[in-house]
């Protein structure tokens, strides 16, 4: 339909290397959208005429209940869906639906909507994701377990100060695409092709039916720009690695070396040979899925990097990797946050994990430390101390007096005081007197939950708020639609 300048069609080899239409499935409803308003907005400037208007839009109305995947000689689905409106609206007055404004536009346009919908979706599921593992944290929040560094037992925690840990990655990938919402949320109809129109339309108004809050005014920008798209998928890689984390944790913690935690069979499956297995697919699944959201974003970035300003068909392929990556985070999302729901810990085994490890050194050092002795020495007793009883494989507790006397030099502290703040540094005591911010001490974590929740509360209200502005900024474009057709029929 728009070889006017060219001769003859494309041959069929060439026609499916250019065609996008096996990706523009997922924006034909978009891009319907775009059409009526851009339609409404042609109308209001009288620049088409009422019946010409109500023809286009009843074709349009007509096109949302149809397949319009089908097989096609066009392009992609801006060509697809103009080519059906001209032949139920007939060429006169459907021939005007695209008077002002370009493909290049309307691709940006119906990406713009997309992901803006998509970013509201993510948001949801993050807060629901979030909102579970604080849940979690107030159930654990005296479940004490040990932490670590280098995959080794470094100091007494809780539990729930795990999943908050957690909870708050999460928050800041919930920050990462809120921000981002602002961004996306502008549109660009109505620019053109690349330096507007001489038609006098009014891009204000377009915008404000759709539900965008304002405009990306530069034509130039409006067309070519596509950094929200590397901005999302970029916050998605970044959200997929922080759920990778994770998985790997319940991953190497489910295992029968650690028994930490017990994963529902929902969420596993069996070997085909070995009838013991209880295999952790969904979370492995995260992992491997998560490499794969990395290399969209690295396609994207890899495919902006050297492009001339103004619309070039490079563009069309960054759109096969849109879709897919929001398909993978709201699912993933979605898992992750029934597997936590459902999943079981062990808090025998977190103590015995404790009970049988060293993770109370520290606390000892800084018992030693509000004695007087200056901390690098302290360090060095309790280094000495847990050498020990590594070597006679004993807990610290069970030292007795003869051995804890060979480690104190200078007359630092009496050895039976040592034995005594040994004796009394208990996992319990470590954490109740543990009291920086943000540390793992139990009165840290009632603080760290309630604030927590709060803001969950924020970000869903804020996240509602959003939705239902552009839902009801679609239905009154739906109503102004349906309106005009019953009275111009």
């Amino acid at each position: 339909m728009y070889r006017s300048r060219l001769d003859g069609k494309l041959d069929d080899i060439t026609l499916e290397f250019l065609s996008s239409i096996s990706d523009d499935s997922v924006i034909a409803q978009y891009d319907i959208l775009g059409s009526q308003a851009h339609t409404l907005m042609l109308l209001e400037n009288k620049i088409i005429n009422k019946q010409d208007a109500a023809k286009i839009l009843n074709a349009l109305e007509k096109i949302k209940k149809e397949n319009i995947s089908e097989e096609s000689d066009a392009e992609d689905v801006h060509e697809l869906i103009e080519s059906l409106v001209i032949k139920k609206a007939g060429k006169e007055a459907g021939g005007k639906m695209h008077t002002a404004r370009s493909r290049n536009d309307q691709v940006a346009l119906d990406i713009r909507m997309k992901i803006r919908d998509d970013i509201n979706m993510v948001c949801f599921c993050l807060n629901q994701t979030i909102e579970t593992l604080i849940d979690l944290a107030g159930k654990n929040h005296e479940v004490i377990m040990p932490l670590y560094t280098h995959m080794q037992q470094a100091q007494v925690g809780l539990f729930s100060h795990f999943l908050l840990a957690y909870a708050d990655a999460l928050f800041r990938d919930l920050d990462r695409f809120y921000v981002a919402y602002g961004r996306v949320n502008e549109s660009p109809l109505g620019a053109g092709p690349v330096g507007g129109t001489s038609i006098p339309i009014d891009r204000q108004s377009t915008a404000k039916m759709l539900g965008f809050k304002g405009l990306v005014e530069n034509s130039i920008d409006a067309t070519t720009s596509r950094d929200f798209v590397a901005e999302y998928i970029g916050n998605a890689a970044i959200l997929m690695t922080n759920l990778s984390r994770m998985a790997e944790d319940f991953v190497i913690w489910s295992t029968s070396e650690f028994s930490f935690v017990e994963l529902s069979d929902k969420f596993t499956s069996s070997s085909s040979v070995m009838p013991q297995k209880k295999n952790p697919d969904v979370l492995e699944l995260i992992r491997g899925k998560t490499a794969q959201v990395i290399g969209y974003h690295m396609a994207v970035l890899s495919n902006l990097k050297g492009l001339p300003s103004g619309y070039n068909r490079d563009l069309q392929q960054v759109k096969a990797s849109i879709w897919p990556t929001s398909k993978i985070i709201i699912s993933s999302l979605l898992v992750v946050n029934s597997l936590l729901k459902t999943m079981e810990v062990n808090e025998k085994k977190l103590r015995q994990a404790i009970d049988s490890g060293y993770s109370i050194s520290l606390d000892i050092a800084e018992a030693l430390v509000r004695k007087g002795i200056p901390f690098r020495n302290a360090h060095k007793i309790v280094g000495n101390l847990v050498q020990i009883a590594s070597n006679s494989k004993k807990s610290l507790s069970t030292l007795p007096l003869e051995e804890i006397k060979t480690v104190i030099h200078d007359n630092e502290i009496e050895a039976k005081e040592l034995h005594k703040i040994i004796q009394s540094t208990t996992p319990e005591y470590s954490l109740e007197i543990r009291k920086s911010q943000g540390s793992a001490g139990k009165h840290e974590q009632q603080r760290m939950i309630e604030n927590r929740k709060r803001k969950v509360e924020a970000y869903m209200t804020g996240t509602n708020k959003r939705t239902n502005e552009v839902r009801a900024s679609l239905e009154i474009l739906n109503n102004s639609v349906m309106s005009l057709i019953k009275n111009t029929s």
